[in-house]
């Protein structure tokens, strides 16, 4: 890295003067001293919550490892680790787990086919992590980047409160909120964030109050760590479209700022002030925003991007103009490791795996499945409840159409027949695969739960073929936009009763080439009955984004329910991809909505 990329001061890389209270705060975060930084962060009117644990004294002591254990073939070839000159940094990342407890069924691409194996679960992952971390004590860091404790049962009946002992028991040194932390509301997540015994981060989350005033930041927005003889720098951003992607409600009291505010002034703080050798960005944003901040000049400065909420499996950091982007999956099927040669404080040599969390290869860790149990036990008996089976795999990993969202949105049409059912483009939810023996997978209330971890109620509403029309756009911008600043890292929404084709290279208002309804081409002057989950906070005109809806009626009816009773009277079912959304440009079968740098989901 050249000096200017590493210590630009000039005025078009600095967002705003750093001032001496935030100096001061920095110097507290830098320090690492927890009493220090609350007295600093209650002089700034913080409000960081009871037993917040937020920062942890460091050891400063450097390790000579003298072994490549655990170490790439590439790294391993070192003439400094050989000879036992060098300390080495090891960087463990998870994130998205979205409240997966056990192993799972995991889906891959071999071939070109979909190919399921297990992978998974707390109990192998912290096995994991264990022995990796042994093998570097002193200088492993092992971090989360979001979206934890929503996406399963358990969590979503005790609000997330039941995950925390689990991450605290995995012994996370960093922790980044996603865009998911706020499903619960402002103050359950402060609750559960600072639960956490390790430091959190987050650098553009600010507390706003009823009447708009944004006030001062939830979380200290950096964390410094001085390891192998040299400072490393961690930077916090969550996805800032959060209240647009999600339930408006959800971040009641929360505002969201673009990485753009700060991110040049904690970039020179961490720089120019503390000398950091490494600098991190620890982001909530989705692979496209991601690699395209790695592409713009606020990332003059910057290391790597260390990235999560769109489930990507990067298993060769992507190289933007400024930076490397990487990101480790979901569902605690993968773990990302990032080793880093250090020599008399000089950064030496790096390289990077993504790995399977494989329960073929590591044994549970006896602790965490006893803890595992105690969360599952007050829930298991309604949760183990089989509410249906399927014939054919359940997935949710295609952008374009899924067999899981085919299941939903025609349990939704059984129900109560409009002409249009929606669900959104969700990407949580693992596999459910078929028994090979039996033929069938049940399909139990906890599985429902990670397919739909809100249990919203139905909403009917009335618009025009030109408003689904429009709105068809708008959604596919959404989904596929140029810049990647206006990408919601959500997949395409899904349906039952309608067919769409459409161009992905296009512009927006250009994409769409045809829809039909119940085979039919769209009338832009009829109207059209349609129905989707309500969303908290929204008008009551709005209905999955689609806005200026007539007759908007609540249907007395939840999601959970309407999928248990269609699984009562048509199980099993036997979802497959039907060509109800295609591309002429993209195979149904697409993969990641980012194209065009080389990476590849697989």
């Amino acid at each position: 890295m050249d000096n200017h990329k590493k210590t630009c001061s000039c005025s078009s890389c600095i967002d705003k003067a750093i001032t001496r209270q935030e100096l001061d705060l920095h110097i507290s975060v830098s320090e690492n001293s927890r009493r220090e930084f609350l007295k600093k962060a209650t002089g700034m009117g913080m409000v960081l919550g009871a037993g917040a644990g937020l920062i942890s004294p460091l050891a400063a002591s450097a390790f000579n490892n003298e072994d490549s254990l655990g170490l790439s073939k590439e790294m391993a070839k070192s003439s400094a680790v050989k000879s036992g000159k060098a300390n080495r940094i090891t960087l463990l990342q998870t994130a998205d787990i979205h409240s997966q407890l056990l192993t799972h069924d995991e889906f891959f691409i071999e071939q070109g086919k979909p190919v399921y194996k297990k992978r998974g679960g707390y109990a192998t992952l912290k096995t994991m992590i264990n022995e990796l971390r042994n093998e570097n004590p002193t200088n492993t860091l092992v971090l989360d980047g979001g979206d934890c404790f929503q996406g399963g049962g358990v969590a979503a009946l005790t609000e997330g409160k039941a995950i925390v002992p689990l991450m605290n028991n995995i012994g996370y040194d960093l922790m980044l909120p996603g865009n998911w932390e706020v499903v619960y509301g402002k103050e359950i997540m402060m609750q559960d964030m600072f639960a956490y015994n390790g430091p959190k981060v987050c650098a553009n989350m600010f507390h706003k109050t009823n009447d708009g005033v944004i006030g001062d930041l939830i979380f200290p927005p950096y964390y410094i760590k001085y390891i192998a003889g040299i400072k490393i720098g961690f930077i916090g951003y969550n996805d800032p479209l959060t209240p647009k992607r999600q339930s408006p409600a959800y971040s009641d009291g929360i505002e969201f700022t673009l990485p753009e505010l700060n991110i040049t002034k904690y970039i020179k703080l961490l720089r120019e002030y503390e000398q950091c050798a490494m600098v991190f960005l620890v982001t909530h944003m989705g692979l496209a925003q991601q690699v395209g901040l790695a592409n713009s000049d606020l990332a003059l400065g910057v290391d790597y991007i260390l990235g999560a909420d769109t489930h990507e499996r990067v298993r060769t950091p992507i190289e933007g103009k400024n930076a490397k982007v990487t990101e480790p999956g979901a569902f605690g099927s993968f773990l990302a490791k990032l080793d880093i040669v250090v020599e008399d404080g000089v950064v030496k040599d790096q390289s990077y795996q993504l790995l399977d969390v494989d329960p073929d290869r590591y044994k549970e860790d006896d602790e965490m499945k006893s803890l595992v149990a105690k969360a599952l036990e007050p829930f298991r008996k309604d949760l183990d409840r089989v509410i249906g089976k399927t014939k054919t795999p359940l997935v949710r990993y295609y952008v374009i159409e899924t067999p899981m969202d085919n299941f939903i949105t025609d349990a939704i049409m059984w129900k109560f027949k409009p002409d249009i059912a929606l669900s959104n483009g969700f990407r949580f939810c693992p596999p459910l695969v078929p028994d090979p023996k039996t033929g069938v997978a049940d399909i139990t209330m906890d599985f429902l739960w990670s397919m739909l971890p809100v249990d919203s109620e139905a909403k009917r509403g009335v618009i025009t073929g030109q408003q689904l029309w429009d709105w068809m756009e708008r959604e596919l911008q959404n989904a596929f936009a140029k810049d990647p600043a206006k990408r919601f890292g959500g997949w395409v929404v899904r349906f039952s009763g309608m067919e769409i084709n459409f161009t992905i290279g296009k512009e927006l208002g250009e994409r769409v080439n045809f829809i039909k309804v119940k085979g039919k081409p769209v009338d832009l002057k009829k109207n059209y009955t349609f129905i989707a989950c309500e969303r908290e906070g929204d008008p009551d005109t709005t209905i999955c984004r689609v806005n200026g809806v007539a007759q908007p009626t609540r249907l007395g009816f939840t999601l959970h329910k309407v999928v248990e009773e269609y699984l009562a009277a048509v199980s099993p079912i036997a979802p497959k991809l039907e060509g109800r959304a295609t591309a002429t440009d993209a195979p149904n079968t697409l993969l990641t909505q980012l194209m065009g740098v080389g990476y590849e989901f697989r």
